[in-house]
């Protein structure tokens, strides 16, 4: 990309299924300095009805061809919505042809393919970044950066519940072509996220995981239920649990040596939810945690610095994950 700062990064969207058309297209569309240029799909078809319907400036925006796609010199970045399976190889072709990745969670189906992948992103000056779009909402964000200041006193605990109910075993997830886990990876990997955003800086590293995993429902390879426990360097500690066999309410909890925090219905696409501390009700705007990340993103392009997640930073989490199944 030139270093004109006037026109908008111009971005490619590679996948159209449905958190690209949910959440990723309408994102880039509303998001500051972020243009839709073109679109990626197997079915020709399809790549033309969504760049059509999500506004696609190409004049040639539709491709079936990835090669094609990286080929244009007009194209600075792509946003990688694929199946799990397929990242490392979209970004790494991605990285090579020149365009920087923001790239869907989990990074990798490998911790070996996410190391791939943050190397090349080391080694051609592209920027990559991993798609935590809960770092953007705005109640998470604002007690992150508290927490990170020490408004908790010392943390010495978390805990974050997801969960949903799967009718079937019919998505990709639950299978071996192109995923590694199913809970795990729709929303467990989001929750590992958040809590090592929080603890990482004062915590130190996650030194032991302990996990149980059940497959007992569906039958398939992947996480039905899973429960994680961390322990972290310094000694605090934290436990996840995800599932796609029951609703339950989605829930984070932050808990310090001065203070707490108590997160209801914040995890999810919305940016909504309710959060008490230990000071009371603690007010935040509503706001599109998709668009915050493609800005993130495009700021990190024009500034020259990493996205809020980096590619060290997803390939960790993929490695977690990958002990986690192991």
């Amino acid at each position: 990309m030139s270093d004109d700062t006037v026109r908008p990064l111009r971005i490619a969207m590679i996948a159209t299924g449905g958190i690209a058309e949910s959440a990723l297209g309408p994102a880039i569309r509303r998001a500051d300095g972020a243009e839709l240029w073109s679109v990626l799909s197997r079915d020709a078809e399809r790549a033309r009805d969504f760049a059509a319907r999500h506004g696609a400036a190409s004049p040639e925006p539709a491709h079936d061809d990835i090669d094609a796609l990286l080929a244009d010199p007009e194209l600075d970045a792509v946003v990688i919505a694929s199946a799990d399976g397929l990242h490392a190889e979209q970004c790494i072709a991605a990285a090579r042809a020149g365009k920087h990745v923001l790239c869907e969670k989990p990074m990798a189906t490998s911790a070996a393919d996410a190391e791939r992948m943050a190397a090349v992103g080391r080694d051609t000056g592209v920027r990559l970044g991993l798609a935590y779009h809960m770092r953007w909402h705005r109640g998470h964000r604002s007690l992150a950066h508290a927490a990170h200041a020490g408004r908790f006193g010392t943390l010495r605990h978390m805990r974050a519940q997801w969960t949903m109910r799967a009718p079937d075993d019919s998505t990709w997830r639950a299978h071996s072509e192109v995923g590694r886990w199913w809970s795990l990876a729709a929303v467990g990997t989001h929750c590992l996220d958040q809590v090592r955003w929080y603890m990482l800086p004062s915590c130190g590293e996650v030194v032991r995981l302990t996990p149980v995993i059940t497959r007992n429902v569906f039958g398939g390879p992947h996480d039905e239920s899973a429960l994680l426990a961390l322990e972290f360097e310094f000694g605090a500690t934290a436990e996840i649990c995800t599932s796609v066999l029951f609703d339950a309410p989605r829930r984070m909890e932050v808990y310090g040596s001065e203070g707490y925090a108590l997160f209801d219905d914040t995890l999810g696409r919305y940016g909504a939810g309710r959060i008490v501390t230990h000071e009371g009700e603690h007010a935040f705007e509503v706001a599109d945690p998709y668009t915050g990340e493609i800005e993130d993103f495009v700021a990190a392009v024009r500034e020259h610095r990493d996205p809020e997640v980096n590619g060290e930073e997803g390939a960790r989490n993929v490695a977690l994950l990958e002990q986690a199944v192991s």
